[in-house]
């Protein structure tokens, strides 16, 4: 049960944060990474959106990395194949970043691993559109 709570707690750290990139944006409105970039933004969130092909989604230009863009995020949500998440984790470790959210089938074992053995902290097996709160 308290590694529960902890999750809980965590869970309601992250979702209080207001700048979050989301790893693994589409400009296809029926992906998970759309809907869940249109979903936090919706929810007044400040939303970054992140694609190694770049270009814009939602009129909003896609930054190619991590390191591209203009602010620091408080939380990287990933919405990636697993070995791309594993990547994405060392990069936001090397850049400072510290909250991590594997959407379901982003994450891995590796990717988990990663983060902890780092000092990162991570959240997974939850979808953060389930979790998100509106801002005023």
């Amino acid at each position: 049960m308290v590694e529960e709570a902890n999750r809980e707690q965590l869970v309601a750290d992250f979702i209080n944060r207001r700048v979050w990139a989301v790893v693994g944006v589409s400009q296809d409105r029926s992906k998970f990474g759309n809907r869940v970039f249109r979903t936090l933004r919706e929810a007044g969130y400040v939303v970054y959106p992140v694609n190694p092909r770049g270009g814009e989604v939602e009129g909003v230009p896609v930054y190619p990395s991590l390191a591209d863009l203009p602010e620091r995020p408080e939380v990287v949500d990933m919405v990636v194949p697993p070995a791309v998440t594993e990547q994405v984790v060392k990069e936001a470790h090397r850049l400072g970043l510290t909250r991590i959210w594997m959407q379901p089938g982003s994450e891995s074992e590796a990717a988990i691993a990663y983060c902890r053995e780092h000092g990162l902290e991570v959240v997974y097996d939850t979808c953060a559109m389930v979790h998100k709160r509106r801002w005023d």
